[in-house]
């Protein structure tokens, strides 16, 4: 058989993933602080779009907005009609004799509204240079700038700059000085050995190790410290109570997580109460001297949905208004445009892809709250023994639950639920966390949620006494008998994750404090 080339035609239907289907689908995932983002780049780029302000609630005639909830419009009362307006007294008295008013009256700007005033020449125009707060002192002549004044948080790096000097007065050491500071990482300890430093910088270790012995004196203490023993150790001689038998529990740290009281009173020589007054020494301190000078600020979690109860019983969802961003299309902008543009040239497709776009983002975002409101109504309706009676009652729930009850598709409802946050009666959530995995039942009935089982390994080791400390195989029993069938190796994983340590180390730890507590 010959092979020939040949020319026909097929129709055939297909899913395309556009690039502004791909964008709504992220727009989903976005937070409420990446949202404002993109929209404030958006509205950049767009001449059509436009952020309605949240103070007053006003906008302009002509436009369409999208008020984020109920996908409904905001309407507007228009304001500000000229319609019967009388000039007032002040606009009567200084028509046609506005430059002789001030001089009549005593009211020039620069004696009642110094702010408003006109340029004022500098007071020492030879300190111009030095004194920016001085009028006429800025670059551009306009006065002071507040940012100048405001006072910035100093770093672990900047405290200790200030010390150093005083610690080292020769210049070279205080460049190997600051050659250390630049090693510290976060928590205040020193990256890097002296060896290595010594051998860069061409210095022996000794003279490394004695800069580094002044270094370890200053504030805050346990600073340039190479290991958490050495940082517990400049802790605790700051505080002259680093003796032999403190030195010793500091260098057997690995016992002490054990809960090994027994080896430790052998290797420092004391009894089991001094030994207790030894620990509540080491736990006052600090492990990291260097976090409480980190600069990065602290976010605040905003949540997306509120949920409270109502009065009938049921529960009353809403979207939290702070997060939902109000996007506002100038339609009027756009038609009068329109009206004196050719629609041939390209500033007229420009117009028309700009319209295009801004209705493209506020159908999708009116998508996005709609998406969110139905993801976060079924959650609270499949975990509703959670809201009303706590962790004890959190259902097992999985995204095909959710996706398969609201008719969309598990990707969906995964994007939804990512970095989104829900306010209720109990506390504040991700919505992830209303995700967990099913348990089985020991009695063949309703299956029971990881959260919750954690919840209840918790609550037992937290009332167990010290002459009845419970076992990872003890917690399996009373589990079962409660009707949860559970591994003992789950168990030791789910205790593992919430640091809570062994039966034998915390059957250790109560019984010397039992006796502590008995003398």
């Amino acid at each position: 058989m010959a092979l020939a080339a040949s020319l026909f035609l097929r129709q055939s239907q297909s899913l395309v993933m556009t690039p502004q289907l791909m964008q709504s689908i992220q727009l989903l995932q976005m937070t409420h602080v990446e949202l404002n983002q993109f929209i404030e780049q958006e509205v950049e780029k767009n001449p059509l779009l436009e952020i309605a302000s949240g103070e007053d609630g006003v906008r302009e005639r002509g436009a369409d907005d999208y008020s984020g909830g109920n996908g409904d419009p905001l309407h507007a009362e228009n304001l500000g009609s000229d319609e019967g307006f009388q000039p007032d007294l002040y606009d009567s008295a200084t028509q046609g004799s506005a430059g002789s008013a001030p001089e009549i009256f005593d009211g020039g700007l620069d004696n009642v509204f110094p702010d408003d005033a006109g340029p004022r020449n500098a007071d020492a125009p030879e300190l111009i240079g030095q004194w920016k707060s001085m009028p006429g002192g800025g670059e551009d002549g306009e006065g002071y700038d507040l940012d100048d004044f405001v006072a910035s948080r100093k770093t672990l790096a900047d405290v200790l700059n200030e010390q150093i000097p005083f610690v080292l007065p020769d210049a070279i050491d205080r460049l190997i000085a600051q050659h250390l500071v630049d090693q510290l990482d976060e928590a205040g300890y020193l990256q890097g050995g002296t060896t290595e430093t010594a051998l860069k910088l061409g210095k022996p270790v000794v003279e490394i190790e004695r800069i580094l012995a002044r270094l370890q004196e200053l504030d805050p203490p346990g600073v340039f410290a190479r290991s958490l023993s050495e940082c517990l150790a400049i802790q605790l001689r700051a505080r002259d109570r680093l003796d032999p038998a403190m030195a010793m529990l500091v260098d057997n740290l690995e016992l002490l997580a054990r809960r090994d009281f027994s080896t430790l009173k052998k290797l420092c020589g004391v009894g089991e109460e001094d030994l207790l007054d030894m620990l509540a020494e080491i736990r006052k301190l600090d492990p990291k001297p260097g976090t409480r000078y980190e600069t990065s600020p602290s976010e605040a979690v905003v949540p997306d949905i509120l949920v409270r109860a109502a009065p009938d019983g049921t529960w009353h969802i809403e979207l939290n208004a702070d997060t939902l961003p109000r996007v506002l299309v100038n339609r009027e902008y756009h038609a009068a445009v329109s009206r004196h543009t050719d629609r041939n040239s390209e500033d007229y497709t420009f117009l028309n892809e700009c319209l295009q776009t801004a209705n493209w983002l506020t159908r999708s975002l009116d998508q996005r709250a709609r998406t969110i409101m139905k993801v976060a109504a079924e959650i609270v309706r499949q975990q509703d023994a959670f809201l009303m009676h706590g962790v004890d009652h959190l259902r097992p729930l999985n995204l095909k639950t959710v996706a398969e009850a609201i008719k969309m598709h598990e990707s969906t409802v995964s994007r939804v639920t990512s970095n989104k946050y829900m306010l209720t009666p109990r506390g504040l959530f991700e919505l992830k966390y209303f995700f967990t995995v099913s348990i089985g039942s020991a009695e063949g009935g309703d299956s029971h949620s990881a959260e919750s089982v954690r919840h209840r390994i918790r609550a037992m080791i937290t009332q167990e006494l010290p002459d009845a400390v419970l076992s990872d195989d003890d917690i399996v029993d009373i589990l079962r008998k409660g009707g949860v069938e559970l591994a003992r190796r789950t168990v030791a994983k789910y205790r593992e994750a919430m640091n809570i340590p062994s039966s034998v180390q915390r059957r250790r730890e109560k019984r010397a404090l039992a006796k502590a507590a008995a003398s």
